[in-house]
């Protein structure tokens, strides 16, 4: 896959190794998980079926590959060994659209599939599959005596795959509104029947289901994780922004509280402890346990390149915590923050640790919610570091979390629209 945004064609990665970055095999690709779109939209691949060591058939999100090359594909090491199951939005590509009839638009002929081609697009880490290789002639004809044209062709160029556009299945309804933010979406969700909101939150994958859990009022959050299977819970908690799922763990019943952490990954499980221990409304119940932390020999480079990662919110992105090691948190010693401005102000070599501001007092953990609230007026900030006694960074603080406590209970039933009269009609 030299030059160009990655791609490969999905027979290419039919029983292939897949390796964790140690080198170590954890598995083989069995099948690729799809999602399929209105009209003649390119499905989006989230992730792929691998079968472990023993037999057992898990989920990989694409989210979690690092690489698709020759023979084999590299993660990130953090799998899940849950069992795979199949979700009613989603489609798997060797059991369900390869060998598949469809139909040409232009001409109205039938062909076959025989392969599809996957490319991640630019800039992001999503993965579509934009193009399909044909071949013509009936089936049981010239089709099975290897005969027929074959042709390479655009997604859009065929009908007979996409989903149809009336029905009022959850899957139908997810697919229309695909494209909204994640806090739309839970508005949206937010007005459903109860019924129909647990429909659509089951259809959802975990990240997309985790960021819209977020953006929800806490009833409906606490409703919506109710009627998921245990491990799936689990799971979206997992993938939530660590206050924000410890804010909704700490609103349920102790027993239940106990039994979600005892599935999940330690690592994670030890952060939601640590964050419920903080009361609320404290710069240590409002922070995250994942900022950008380098160590004060890396350079702008390195720093840029862990900004640009296109999970990462704005207000995450917006700075980085200079630390000795460990860079996990707790840190070792916190010496300062490095804004995004002075990064792209400086040259690519230099060290972090060089261009420092430490004049700023960090945030206690116990400080109080108006005093939190006071730091980010007075000094025109978007994030801030949270150091404990010892000199350790716990976490930091966004501006998007604080005015979240800050704001009613019924913030999110406010309707935010442009004023159709100040909207230019062109350019």
């Amino acid at each position: 896959m030299a030059g160009g945004a990655p791609r490969f064609f999905v027979s290419h990665v039919s029983g292939v190794a897949v390796f964790d970055p140690a080198g170590d095999q954890v598995g083989r690709v069995r099948d690729l998980v799809v999602i399929l779109r209105p009209g003649r939209r390119p499905p989006r691949l989230i992730g792929l079926v691998v079968e472990l060591s023993t037999r057992r058939r898990i989920f990989l999100p694409m989210t979690r590959v690092t690489a698709v090359q020759s023979g084999q594909v590299i993660t990130t090491g953090v799998l899940n060994v849950r069992r795979f199951e199949q979700r009613p939005t989603e489609r798997l590509v060797f059991g369900e659209l390869l060998d598949r009839r469809v139909t040409l638009v232009d001409g109205g002929e039938e062909v076959t599939v025989l392969d599809l081609s996957v490319h991640q697009l630019a800039a992001r880490r999503e993965w579509e599959i934009d193009r399909v290789f044909v071949r013509k002639g009936r089936k049981g004809g010239a089709f099975r005596r290897g005969k027929g044209e074959t042709l390479t062709v655009e997604w859009s160029a065929v009908t007979g795959f996409s989903l149809e556009e009336h029905g009022q299945g959850a899957e139908n309804l997810l697919a229309t509104f695909e494209q909204l933010r994640p806090a739309d979406l839970a508005n949206v969700l937010h007005h459903l029947s109860p019924k129909r909101r647990a429909e659509v939150a089951a259809a959802l994958d975990d990240d997309r289901l985790a960021d819209v859990l977020e953006e929800l009022p806490e009833d409906d959050q606490i409703e919506i994780l109710g009627k998921l299977k245990e491990e799936r819970a689990a799971d979206v908690l997992e993938a939530m922004d660590p206050d924000d799922a410890a804010d909704l763990l700490g609103e349920l019943p102790e027993e239940d509280k106990e039994r979600l952490l005892s599935l999940m990954q330690p690592g994670d499980a030890a952060d939601m402890r640590r964050l419920m221990a903080y009361e609320e409304h404290t710069a240590g119940g409002l922070m995250t346990t994942e900022p950008i932390v380098l160590r004060p020999d890396a350079t702008v480079a390195d720093a840029l390149a862990r900004i640009r990662e296109p999970d990462l919110s704005p207000a995450h992105a917006a700075q980085i915590y200079v630390c000795r090691p460990p860079e996990e948190t707790p840190t070792g010693k916190y010496l300062g923050t490095v804004h995004f401005q002075r990064l792209l102000r400086d040259p690519p070599y230099t060290l972090v640790g060089s261009i420092l501001d430490d004049d700023l007092q960090p945030l206690e953990p116990d400080a109080a919610l108006p005093v939190v609230a006071g730091f980010f007026a007075t000094y025109d900030m978007v994030a801030a570091p949270v150091v404990d006694e010892a000199g350790s960074l716990l976490g930091a603080v966004t501006v998007d979390d604080v005015l979240d406590h800050m704001l009613p209970d019924d913030w999110r039933e406010t309707e935010f629209h442009l004023d159709e009269e100040v909207v230019p009609d062109g350019g």
